[in-house]
């Protein structure tokens, strides 16, 4: 395990280079992985571990489309395909990828499968955490642990069809056989992790929900649509407004973020840009940072957790959320944007998958 250095504060990370794929494999010969739920996280990172030789079965409701994506992926019915409880039956290390509404009420059929020297893995810290709201109690001579990767389940698979690696955490919140730091981290090579990197159960959910409410989804929707709106009534048109808004920030500027850095970016760009990023960047930090706080507290609390049990848990939960969606995706600003995204050369000719969108999106709430 390495340590990787930031000014004064050192933390604990494994490397590719320092746990190749062949020690994981070796670690995980005598596994069986059973991947419970098929929706957003369980393709990417069932499929990763299959094809990097780990003993992988899938365990999803039948007559289903998830199983049916799970038969179309290459499982097999019967081998590596089954119904829920014999996958947990099967498995000795249980991958528990379903939301985390489906977590709690799927729990006590995981728990009776939970044997001594078992693993149960998660790939969110929330069932955990926040166990006195989801009853999510594992017994005490099971290892659980937990492998985070930094983005969607697409994103792990393609970058894992590309030779590249999406960066996980990594945390152990009960080592019941000693080998609890052994497995967890094989598997997360195994998943296709560029590097893991050591957190807790805690500090990962935390982290995950004020990202998603914040600059990852929340934020920066509520900013954009804010920037928009500016445009809009000074007489911008819509397609002027989405792409000084939009099209320029995630086509343009954000791969070479991602590449560079920002202050590779502020270093680079126009005099007159530089300059007035650096006279109002802090301006918005200072706007924003009491938002900031007051949702990183909201998450302490269990207040965002418990509205999502609350809400998820309830009957007519689908057609509000669709409601919701319909919300964003009629907006003047996202139409603006499916007919900017027409008219890229990659896309002329072509017809956006619309529906396919929504339909990707309804899975995110019925399974991780």
């Amino acid at each position: 395990m390495a340590k990787l250095k930031f000014g004064d504060v050192e933390e604990n990370v494994v490397t590719r280079e320092e746990f190749p794929l062949e020690k994981a494999q070796e670690i995980l010969k005598d596994e069986v992985v059973a991947v419970i739920g098929y929706g957003v996280q369980g393709p990417g990172q069932a499929l990763n571990q299959k094809e990097n030789g780990i003993n992988v079965i899938v365990g999803q409701r039948p007559n289903s489309k998830s199983w049916d994506k799970a038969v179309n992926d290459g499982f097999v019915p019967g081998e590596t395909l089954f119904e829920i409880e014999e996958a947990l039956e099967r498995g000795t290390i249980i991958c528990y990828l379903l939301s985390d509404a489906a977590q709690i009420k799927l729990w006590p059929t995981v728990k009776k499968h939970l044997t001594k020297g078992k693993a149960l893995y998660f790939s969110h810290g929330f069932g955990i955490t926040y166990r006195e709201q989801t009853g999510i109690i594992p017994p005490a001579d099971v290892d659980v642990f937990l492998v985070a990767p930094k983005g969607s389940g697409t994103s792990l698979r393609r970058m894992f069809l590309q030779g590249r690696g999406l960066n996980s955490s990594y945390a152990i919140f009960q080592d019941a056989t000693g080998r609890a730091i052994e497995r967890v981290v094989s598997l997360g090579i195994a998943i296709g992790s560029g590097y893991l990197f050591e957190t807790d159960f805690k500090k990962e959910v935390f982290s995950d929900l004020t990202g998603e409410r914040g600059t990852l989804m929340g934020a920066i929707q509520g900013i954009f649509a804010a920037q928009f709106e500016v445009l809009r009534k000074r007489g911008h048109s819509p397609s002027e407004a989405f792409n000084e808004t939009v099209e320029e920030l995630t086509q343009s500027l954000m791969p070479l973020v991602a590449e560079n850095g920002m202050d590779w970016m502020y270093a680079n760009c126009s005099t007159t840009a530089q300059r007035g990023a650096l006279d109002w960047w802090k301006k918005f930090r200072d706007a924003t940072l009491p938002v900031f706080n007051e949702l990183y507290d909201s998450v302490a609390a269990g207040k965002e957790s418990q509205r999502s049990i609350d809400s998820n848990s309830q009957p007519d939960y689908r057609e509000k959320l669709n409601a919701e969606l319909a919300e964003l995706r009629d907006s003047e600003m996202w139409q603006a944007g499916r007919t900017v995204r027409s008219l890229r050369p990659e896309n002329q000719g072509q017809q956006e998958q619309h529906a396919g969108s929504e339909k990707q999106g309804q899975e995110v709430v019925t399974e991780a």
